[in-house]
């Protein structure tokens, strides 16, 4: 995978990255939006790719490798590529496509360039990986950090070190498969930290860089993972995609120092952020106001949304240039020390295990299922624990919410899909009749009215999850006719409960019957019924 970006940058083009487990729909769409010509596959993908009418190329094929000359070698019969008929890359020239939710329902397609690349590669005021270092390559590459595993552990001569995804390490004893692996530096989303420092806070304890980012970093998080050993530098690090991947961070060093959650820092490298009003005037110190980003990092817009791009990238009156910045649409403050602390959204924007999302477009992939009428999306939870909770009313008395979950997960990436969705017989309305999202986060808030009446665990495998699901969420009472996702529970958490069926009752389960079977009754029976399947001969 890394080899194949790295060719197609060599060769002159761009990448787009569009990770496997999206489904068929948002690939296509991604695929036309991004004006692709070819793609890149891995084996087993050639005929699902066929009928888009793009070109299909399979990686790795079988090249004869590089000729005397330094040419490439024949792949599948077709000739060989000279180095001289290679375009050279430029510094103007487009290097990645990465895509982030729209507000509109539609992705946004950011364009990032050569140069911004090569400056957050070489920046050396971001955490520095050098040689002797492995980096663990555990993101999605279709996410933004890849370029951080990868481009910055080949500027600073570090190792980079393929690994499962966060989840799937997260299955495993993860301290062991680190030490296995000799990772010495990592690059977690906040979530997945905040997670591993409730349940597992040594796992990360022979790292010598860790870095975090894509949410709120909590302190106790810090001080847990100095409590279960680890001693190297702590980085939380902060930077939409439009900007390149990170523009500020914030070293963790005194934790005692620290307020309800870790700052966001200050400007790595040649990045300028810009604390405004409404007007663009520059706010005084510990005033709260609109962060914007300008500097080399800055990327060319959005592909195909001249409108948006406008509105987005914007001239930078600081510069003096002609340059623009990049208006973030997050709310922040500078502290006494200038750290800029993290306040929220100008917008309903919410991070979901570091992922932007809009709550309209999920919104949008509801009402795209014939029986609902209407949706509402919202966010739940403390800080660095967000999930997303829809409100749906229903045009058709046989409707199945599992249908309509099978309906998001064949459309949408997983982190837009809600961890819980509720049915209404009404949208709540104000009194202009309009959406009441008031009265709606008011029911989000009263958790105890949308539990079942409390039925005790009667088997020994329901009272086993009873206990594990009380533990994980911090609830109590866990019954058998509640549901995992309405108590609180999201995909790490479902995660660490796979992990413990698998330890101490010895059955695998898969992501999606956890998902299926997530009333407390019917997972018992899904466990019964595995077990009993493998002792039958």
């Amino acid at each position: 995978m890394v080899v194949a970006v790295l060719a197609i940058l060599r060769a002159g083009a761009a990448y787009l990255p569009i990770d496997e487990v999206y489904p068929a729909q948002r690939r296509d769409q991604m695929l036309r939006d991004g004006a692709v010509t070819h793609v890149l596959v891995a084996p087993g993908w050639v005929e699902r790719m066929a009928q888009t009418g793009l070109s299909v190329l399979e990686w790795p094929s079988t090249p004869s490798g590089p000729a005397a000359d330094g040419s490439c070698g024949d792949v599948d019969g077709r000739a060989a590529v000279p180095p001289a008929s290679l375009a050279p890359s430029q510094p103007a020239g487009a290097a990645c496509v990465l895509f982030t939710s729209g507000s509109t329902g539609t992705p946004r397609a950011v364009v990032l360039e050569h140069r911004q690349m090569v400056d957050f590669a070489l920046a050396d005021t971001l955490p520095l990986l050098r040689p002797g270092d492995r980096t663990a390559q555990s993101s999605s590459i279709s996410f933004d950090t890849f370029t951080f595993e990868v481009w910055r552990s080949f500027a600073g001569g570090a190792e980079v070190v393929v690994v499962p995804g966060i989840p799937e390490l997260m299955e495993t004893d993860l301290g062991k498969e680190l030490r296995r692996r000799r990772i010495t530096a990592m690059l977690a989303p906040a979530i997945a930290l905040n997670h591993l420092a409730r349940h597992d806070r040594e796992a990360l304890s022979g790292l010598r860089l860790l870095c975090s980012g894509g949410d709120v970093l909590l302190p106790a998080t810090c001080r847990a993972l100095r409590e279960g050993g680890f001693t190297g530098e702590l980085f939380n690090l902060y930077g939409p995609t439009e900007a390149t991947v990170a523009c500020s961070g914030f070293p963790v060093i005194d934790i005692a120092l620290l307020g309800e959650q870790v700052p966001i820092g200050h400007s790595f490298g040649r990045a300028r952020l810009h604390v405004l009003d409404e007007r663009l005037r520059p706010v005084p110190a510990g005033v709260p106001g609109d962060l914007y980003v300008g500097g080399p990092g800055v990327g060319r817009g959005y592909l195909g949304r001249p409108g948006l791009t406008a509105r987005r990238f914007v001239a930078d009156p600081f510069a003096g240039d002609g340059t623009r910045m990049y208006a973030t649409g997050d709310r922040v403050r500078s502290g006494e020390d200038g750290a800029l602390e993290y306040l929220g959204r100008t917008d309903s924007q919410v991070k979901i295990r570091g992922h932007r999302v809009e709550p309209q477009e999920v919104e949008r992939a509801l009402c795209r299922y014939e029986a609902v009428s209407e949706a509402a999306v919202l966010s739940d939870g403390e800080p660095g624990e967000k999930r997303l909770v829809a409100f749906v009313v229903v045009g058709r008395e046989n409707f199945l919410l599992r249908e309509l979950r099978g309906h998001l997960r064949a459309t949408v990436p997983a982190h837009l899909v809600p961890a819980e969705i509720i049915v209404l017989d009404a949208m709540p309305t104000d009194a202009h009749g309009k959406r009441d999202r008031h009265r709606l986060a008011d029911m989000l808030g009263d958790h105890a009215s949308r539990r079942n009446r409390y039925v005790a665990p009667r088997t020994d495998t329901e009272r086993f999850l009873a206990t594990i699901w009380e533990d994980l969420l911090n609830v109590e009472s866990v019954g058998v006719l509640d549901d995992f996702f309405t108590l609180g529970g999201h995909s790490l958490l479902a995660v660490r409960v796979r992990l413990l069926l698998r330890r101490q009752l010895d059955v695998p389960v898969t992501p999606e019957a956890l998902f299926e079977h997530s009333v407390l009754e019917e997972q018992a029976r899904l466990i019964d019924g595995l077990r009993k399947e493998a002792l039958t001969p």
